[in-house]
């Protein structure tokens, strides 16, 4: 993620440069170059209106990368709490049948051994299961195309 982040703040800083660098050496151009004031006038204006629609054309772009990734997001984020949530039940109902076993069967020794074993390994699958499933999400968000 670190590498990711880095990578889009190069990419800003590249697109900042660019631009305040075509706009310096745009005026450096027309300020040097021999030509009447009307027609300095008229090359200032056109070299403006240049500029101005392409800001415009990187404004929408920033626009729709923004909606996207924070549409991708939203989408990722439901999933993991979909995820979660789903797992979650599935621990509350196998706590909850482990009481009533354990409630059932309060005679043996042995038998709460084993169902502390139990309970135990139903914890421990619970969270592989969360870990991986996570993972997997996470690689599907980093690894997803841009478009």
């Amino acid at each position: 993620m670190s590498e990711n982040n880095q990578n889009n703040i190069n990419t800003k800083d590249f697109l900042i440069g660019s631009l305040i660098g075509g706009i310096v050496g745009a005026a450096t151009a027309l300020l040097m170059a021999p030509k009447s004031g009307k027609e300095l006038r008229s090359d200032i204006n056109e070299q403006a209106s240049v500029v101005k629609d392409k800001t415009m054309q990187f404004r929408e772009t920033a626009m729709e990368k923004g909606t996207e990734f924070a549409n991708r997001a939203k989408d990722k984020s439901s999933s993991v709490y979909k995820q979660v949530s789903d797992q979650s039940s599935n621990v509350i109902n196998k706590i909850k049948e482990t009481r009533d076993n354990m409630k059932n069967n309060a005679d043996s020794e042995d038998s709460y051994d084993e169902m502390l074993d139990q309970a135990d390994q139903d914890v421990e699958k619970f969270q592989e299961d969360l870990g991986r499933d996570l993972t997997e999400d996470n690689n599907e968000y980093v690894n997803a195309p841009d478009k």
